[in-house]
C-alpha cells in the first residue's frame, strides 16, 4: 500500500505542477484553488497515507486499507475535477455543490479509516 500511496502521491504532485507552471506562464491564476487542492488532498495527504503505512502499518494489504485507498482517490479526483470545472467557469456552483459535498465527506471517511487502522495495528506495537 506504501507503493501505490507514493505513486499517487507523485501523480498529483507533477500534475498539480504543471498546472502551477500553466498559470504562471500565461498569468492566469484563476485555478489556484484547484492546484492547492492537488498539492494538498491528491500529493501532501496521499504521502502521508504512504508513510503511515511504510512506518508503522507495516503496508497493510487487508480490505479496510483497499477501501481506504480507493476511497481517498476516489474523493480526491472528484474533488479535483470539480473544482477545475468550477474555477474554469465550465459548470455553475450550484450544480457541484452536492458533487463537492459528497466528495469532500468521501476524503473525511477515508481520514477516519486510516486512523481507524492506525488504532488497530499500533495499539499493541
Amino acid at each position: 500500500m506504501d507503493r501505490k500511496f507514493m505513486m499517487t502521491a507523485l501523480g498529483y504532485a507533477i500534475v498539480g505542477m504543471l498546472l502551477g507552471i500553466h498559470m504562471a506562464a500565461s498569468h492566469n491564476h484563476i485555478q489556484h484553488v484547484t492546484h492547492a487542492h492537488i498539492m494538498l488532498i491528491g500529493f501532501v495527504i496521499s504521502m502521508a497515507y504512504a508513510l503511515c503505512h511504510k512506518v508503522w502499518l507495516g503496508n497493510l494489504t487487508s480490505s479496510l486499507a483497499k477501501v481506504q485507498y480507493y476511497l481517498h482517490q476516489a474523493g480526491t479526483i472528484v474533488v479535483l475535477v470539480s473544482l477545475f470545472l468550477l474555477y474554469g467557469s465550465f459548470v455553475s456552483a450550484k450544480a457541484l455543490e452536492p458533487v463537492l459535498a459528497i466528495s469532500s465527506i468521501t476524503l473525511l471517511v477515508a481520514m477516519i479509516l486510516m486512523k481507524v487502522m492506525f488504532i488497530k495495528h499500533t495499539r499493541n506495537g
